[in-house]
């Protein structure tokens, strides 16, 4: 997809809140760090759309950016790193799993993990939940410039070998420097639009 408009439409903590349209949504899900800003940037052609930031776990919210009047990208909060209480935590983990289990116009989501690491038990986790519920998954290994090239099959069957990786799902992997790997994205995501 050659992505010319991309905007932010709603932060949404509940359903209430989410936009009513039947456009097809796909959601972003990662630990904070992992380098969802900059794959949304990457992905619609932006230097900062999707705000990146030094401290990691910003997103409080469900971020709806409407693309090219065509589909929804929604921005999970990050797990992991963020400084926020036990019950704050799990707020977020509660408004998220009521999106994932129940919005219809949902058609997948990107799993993204850190190339360069272990998944870690949170990304295991969500994983095995979008499995569990039959979410279709696309993973994307982020950060493969930090690898040489004649390593990045031994850091995929790592992360495969973690997560008990389906292979029906998508696994992609993907630089925000080098670009590498966003027509390979675009490419899951128009497949699943349908």
């Amino acid at each position: 997809m050659n992505v010319h408009s991309a905007e932010i439409v709603i932060s949404a903590v509940s359903p209430a809140q989410y936009p009513y349209t039947q456009l097809p949504e796909i959601a972003l899900a990662g630990r904070s760090n992992v380098g969802k800003s900059s794959f949304i940037n990457t992905l619609i052609n932006r230097k900062n759309l999707a705000r990146t930031s030094s401290k990691p776990g910003k997103t409080q919210t469900l971020n709806f950016y409407l693309i090219e009047d065509a589909l929804h990208f929604v921005d999970v909060p990050g797990y992991g790193y963020a400084k926020v209480s036990k019950t704050e935590r799990a707020k977020w983990g509660e408004m998220i799993e009521t999106y994932l289990t129940s919005r219809e116009q949902l058609r997948a989501v990107i799993s993204l993990v850190d190339l360069r690491h272990k998944p870690t038990e949170e990304d295991i986790q969500m994983y095995q939940f979008l499995k569990y519920y039959e979410i279709p998954v696309i993973v994307v290994a982020t950060k493969a410039d930090k690898i040489p090239r004649g390593k990045w099959n031994k850091h995929e069957s790592i992360v495969k070998k973690a997560l008990d990786f389906d292979k029906n799902d998508d696994f992609i992997l993907f630089s925000s420097e080098t670009k590498l790997g966003k027509e390979a994205a675009w490419a899951a995501i128009e497949k699943r639009m349908i």
